[in-house]
């Protein structure tokens, strides 16, 4: 049994065959689809997939890096409303972005200190998104931690450096996708320096597929695949790697 921890079920790329995509992830052994948002748009589809898939698919809510803009209070006021009112397992996607625009970089901030905080204040776990901003999340994180701050730096592609200061805020896991079995990646000798009690599984999808999917659109059954490289790099089954990571992303997420 697998969880696909980071999933877009929801995008417009499913349109065409998001059903199938499910029984496909099923069939696979991926019971579990967690959802994390992406603005306000993004709800609705959420919504629908949970009540089409109440076993199966599980929301998170957040504003995430990419959607921060000039109209961003009003968009974090809207889902601190939606929050308030409706039960997500986790606080995400949130983060920073410095990849594709620095334009909005301190509004990114504070959007998400105040995400983090709504997580705080209900012993939530957040999935963080840092695309070439680790200095800056670790800035921020250094004054936000506590004994309630806890979740995942999703889609992990960081250094060993990096793993010793997330491992040293104490809650957090490793989300580890497709990127993984890339070549050229480089991911690999960072894994090897993270305990398999620190790592739950992706897809992203339909982001990052990996190989030998790469370029095409990813989706939740691929996970086997992911497993199957992490029980190579750290030589035990995969069924034992599956049965870790499942135990740490449902101890995590509350499932």
């Amino acid at each position: 049994m697998y969880i696909d921890t980071h999933t877009h079920l929801y995008s417009n790329q499913f349109d065409d065959d998001r059903h199938e995509v499910v029984t496909r992830a099923l069939d696979a052994g991926v019971t579990k689809m967690l959802l994390p948002n992406i603005d306000r748009a993004s709800l609705p589809g959420m919504k629908d997939l949970q009540e089409k898939f109440p076993l199966n698919c599980f929301s998170m809510i957040g504003l995430h890096p990419c959607s921060v803009n000039a109209d961003w209070k009003s968009e974090l006021s809207f889902l601190k409303t939606q929050f308030e009112q409706t039960n997500f397992i986790a606080v995400g996607e949130i983060g920073i972005d410095l990849y594709w625009d620095k334009t909005f970089k301190r509004e990114q901030e504070y959007a998400f200190v105040e995400q983090v905080n709504w997580a705080k204040e209900r012993n939530l776990p957040i999935v963080i998104h840092a695309r070439d901003s680790f200095p800056e999340i670790f800035r921020l994180l250094d004054t936000l931690n506590d004994d309630t701050l806890k979740g995942v730096f999703h889609c992990f592609t960081g250094s060993i450096e990096d793993v010793e200061k997330i491992r040293s805020y104490g809650g957090f896991l490793f989300g580890i996708g497709g990127v993984l079995t890339f070549k050229k990646s480089g991911l690999e000798e960072v894994v090897k320096s993270i305990s398999l009690n620190e790592i739950i599984l992706e897809t992203d999808s339909p982001y990052l597929a990996p190989t030998p999917h790469r370029g095409k659109r990813n989706e939740s059954s691929y996970i086997p695949i992911i497993c199957s490289k992490l029980s190579d790099i750290f030589e035990i089954s995969e069924l034992e790697i599956a049965r870790i990571t499942t135990e740490n992303a449902s101890k995590l997420f509350g499932l």
